[in-house]
């Protein structure tokens, strides 16, 4: 069964409807049914879904080496326009000018919906005519509510649009889980491996928001060599084998290998399906997070370019509490799990994410928009119950102690003119001798295992001063309590990282600045006590409240506290020295970044839902201390034992004074003293810190 074979179902279902409402759609132009101001914005959204539904028809069918590359330049910033930085001010994307436009009452609904109605312009290139049908219609209701001469209560509105997302939403979650389990849908696997690469315009085909960055990039991998690309893929595509090799995973059993990449990669993806396939893998490829019920503005995205605006994200990334509560929630657990049953089998062949990453943006420091919904405190508890369900379920059909996944990145020219040099020390950091830095981080770790906790300071006004309390060893001989991790699944080399032990766990972490999963923080302190999250601030916005619930929806989410689920030493003092000559710090992502100093994390720990599988390293110990006193509530309730989620906090080296270990008699022992490594056998990792 084919792409178009898999959808003629949903199809078949609106085949009728679609030629309907496309034509109403068009009539909304024509009509004064509706007064001003609500008739701009009416005829404003038609018109856009209407462009989307004659865009779906012919791309369908469309020549592409017959249109022009400035023809479909021109189309791809037609579609985004209107949320673009110089544009916002005016559009109704805007939830403030759409406020200011149509009023409070109303304002911040319609824009929302209008949000949601741009989230399907990739779906016109994908062929997907179901969807632009179904949310015309949802358009198309709530344009009937405004006609005539009185005005409709904003509940009205709002039920619309809850019932809307309550009847479609199992759909949406079956065709989520469909995607990642039906290596058919190959959209994306068909541009990939039939595209002439070499012609850009293959670039447009995925009807994301394409710019310089994308266009350059692909320039750029095209003008490598063959063999460059092919090492590119090489390093990327081991690194998921090893994963399952060093874990005792077998990825025989599997089928299914989850594509995650960045438009304009295609060369470098292209030769890492080919690695794959000898691995007995298929690429799927998950298009998510576009539309609210999906989470969008998360970044969560498979398949993703520069974001046209990401003010305009940030502002519609809670959309969903329009229609959030406990029954909708309800629905698609129940939904999740069914689609899950119904391809239980195909399930099981998933093998995992292989993520490809890119940096090189400016950091993005968000405002606070007054018009831009908010989850309740409820719905805000509703998110968590949710989340953890949602993970216990794919858990029992996507087993995680028997997948994996891999990471890696590499910059775009965002990041400025020494891009090409920057791209091939990247590549360098990439590939850096995994055998050298194992031995000298089985070194720490043997300096490490002698202690009963970790002191961190940090030095000038760096205000770090945080006791990490270690797991006890029974058996020295055969058990470690830190991992020693190089290039597997996280690619660059190396660190070393363990499983806090909670109580004992206490003080305050600070950095000045830091950049968590695309945002800026300014001035970020966490207070902990006994392992748990007591206390947090920054100063991002104006105010403490604006600043508290920053936090809590981004670093906490929106959980009431996370406990350290992660403490390591990042041993990459190559990536440091590329960031310190480059001035690239403040661009580096977290995969890169986390092994540039010490890192905390707050949330799960890096062994969540799978604790109970034994990890060895190198030397042979078994690593103990995969378990905090939280992730062991499993036990008892596995619903009080896990956050889904995990944020890596990093000390950069020229913030850090010392990290010192304290042992069970008061004797002391230092990893770290003034920046600088000082374990006997380390000194290489010195150098880059030194020149």
């Amino acid at each position: 069964m084919g792409y178009q074979e898999i959808w003629q179902p949903y199809r078949d279902e609106v085949e009728e409807r679609f030629p309907l409402v496309m034509e109403r759609l068009e009539s909304i132009g024509q009509e004064e049914t509706v007064s001003q101001p609500y008739l701009g914005y009416f005829r404003h959204v038609a018109a856009f879904l209407a462009e989307l539904g004659r865009l779906e028809e012919e791309v369908v069918s469309r020549d592409w080496k017959a249109v022009s590359l400035e023809g479909l330049r021109q189309e791809n910033y037609r579609l985004y326009q209107d949320v673009l930085p110089e544009h916002y001010g005016e559009s109704y994307g805007n939830p403030a000018y759409a406020v200011q436009c149509l009023g409070e009452e109303y304002g911040r609904l319609l824009s929302a919906l209008y949000a949601d109605i741009r989230s399907l312009i990739p779906y016109a290139y994908e062929g997907r005519v179901y969807d632009i049908t179904i949310f015309s219609e949802l358009f198309v209701e709530i344009y009937n509510l405004f006609e005539g001469e009185g005005l409709p209560a904003a509940k009205e509105v709002q039920q619309i649009i809850y019932w809307f997302f309550h009847d479609y939403g199992e759909v949406f979650t079956e065709i989520w889980v469909l995607a990642q389990t039906c290596p058919e849908l190959d959209f994306y696997a068909r541009i990939i491996l039939d595209s002439d690469l070499g012609d850009l315009r293959y670039l447009y085909r995925y009807g994301a928001y394409i710019t310089e960055n994308e266009w350059r990039t692909a320039e750029f991998l095209n003008g490598m060599a063959q063999e460059e690309i092919q090492a590119m893929a090489d390093t990327y595509t081991e690194g998921y084998r090893i994963g399952f090799q060093v874990t005792g995973k077998d990825l025989s059993k599997k089928r299914l290998v989850d594509l995650r990449y960045p438009i304009g990669f295609e060369r470098m993806v292209r030769a890492a399906v080919g690695n794959f396939a000898k691995m007995g893998l298929q690429p799927v490829v998950m298009r998510g997070g576009e539309l609210s019920f999906d989470g969008r503005g998360n970044r969560g995205r498979s398949v993703g370019s520069v974001s046209a605006n990401r003010q305009y994200e940030y502002d519609h990334k809670s959309d969903k509490a329009i229609y959030w509560d406990k029954a909708l929630v309800g629905r698609r657990l129940e939904a999740l799990k069914a689609a899950y049953e119904g391809r239980k089998k195909e399930a099981a062949w998933y093998a995992g994410p292989a993520h490809i990453e890119t940096f090189g943006e400016e950091g993005f420091e968000p405002k606070g928009n007054p018009y831009a919904y908010q989850f309740t405190e409820k719905q805000q508890k509703l998110n968590v119950y949710n989340a953890n369900m949602s993970s216990e379920i794919s858990n029992g059909y996507i087993r995680e102690d028997e997948r994996s996944f891999t990471i890696i990145a590499y910059p775009i020219p965002a990041i400025g003119e020494g891009y090409k040099e920057i791209f091939a020390k990247t590549v360098e950091v990439n590939t850096l001798d995994y055998k050298l830095y194992q031995d000298i981080q089985q070194k720490i770790i043997d300096v490490l295992d002698l202690g009963a906790a970790v002191h961190i300071t940090g030095k000038g006004e760096n205000r770090t001063d945080l006791t990490v309390s270690l797991h006890p060893l029974e058996e020295p001989q055969k058990e470690t309590v830190f991992e020693n991790c190089v290039a597997d699944v996280n690619i660059p080399v190396g660190e070393v990282f363990t499983s806090p032990q909670l109580k004992g766990t206490n003080g305050r972490l600070h950095v000045a600045q830091v950049y968590l999963n695309g945002l800026k923080y300014l001035d970020l302190e966490v207070d902990f006590k006994d392992g748990m999250i007591t206390g947090y601030s920054c100063k991002n916005f104006g105010t403490e409240k604006e600043n508290q619930a920053f936090l809590k929806e981004n670093l906490l989410k929106h959980h009431d506290t996370l406990p350290m689920g992660e403490f390591a030493i990042g041993t990459n003092t190559v990536a440091y020295r590329m960031g310190v000559d480059y001035k690239i710090q403040d661009k580096l992502p977290i995969l890169i970044a986390e092994k540039t100093g010490p890192h905390f994390a707050v949330g799960d720990t890096c062994y969540s839902w799978a604790e109970d599988v034994a990890v060895f390293n190198p030397d042979g110990k078994e690593v103990v201390a995969r378990d905090n006193e939280v992730s062991l509530l499993r036990k008892e309730d596995v619903g009080k034992a896990y956050f889904n989620c995990h944020t890596d906090i990093t000390i950069p080296y020229d913030e850090l004074d010392s990290i010192t270990v304290l042992r069970q008699d008061g004797s002391t022992i230092d990893v770290i003293r003034d920046g600088k490594f000082v374990v006997p056998g380390t000194e290489r990792l010195n150098e880059p810190l030194e020149s």
